[in-house]
């Protein structure tokens, strides 16, 4: 496994054998439901696959509905991806707190995510995955 250091003092590490990341583009149609509103709808969705976690769909910035979202003040940090933001949708109240997150600036690995968000299952009503 190789690692190093970023400028703020934190780990990155680099996708291996033993933490393997994929990212593949997902053919199928995916839209993102709540409260009666279509929050995403695409098919240009990527699937990222990552050690033994389960897949995450990361759908275009374009195909979100950024007027349903609302940025928080909420972050957390991967050293295999980098920092990460959240949105919430108050259209879910407390439920879709931070429902919603994305690498705006992801390490050289993982690049591909940029402008992608991805969505907690639990925090919205659906998310359709039409083949």
């Amino acid at each position: 496994m190789s690692s190093n250091l970023n400028p703020a003092g934190r780990t990155v590490k680099v996708p291996s054998p033993d933490h393997p990341i994929t990212i593949e583009p997902n053919p199928a149609h995916i839209v993102v439901r709540l409260g009666g509103n279509v929050i995403a709808d695409t098919r240009e969705a990527l699937t990222l696959r990552e050690a033994a976690y389960p897949a995450v769909l990361y759908i275009p910035r374009k195909d979100v509905d950024m007027t349903l979202l609302e940025r928080t003040t909420h972050a957390t940090y991967c050293p295999y991806k980098g920092d990460c933001s959240y949105y919430s949708i108050p259209s879910g109240g407390e439920r879709s707190v931070n429902a919603v997150w994305t690498y705006e600036n992801p390490y050289a690995a993982v690049e591909p995510i940029k402008s992608y968000l991805a969505f907690y299952p639990d925090r919205v009503d659906a998310i359709e995955v039409e083949a």
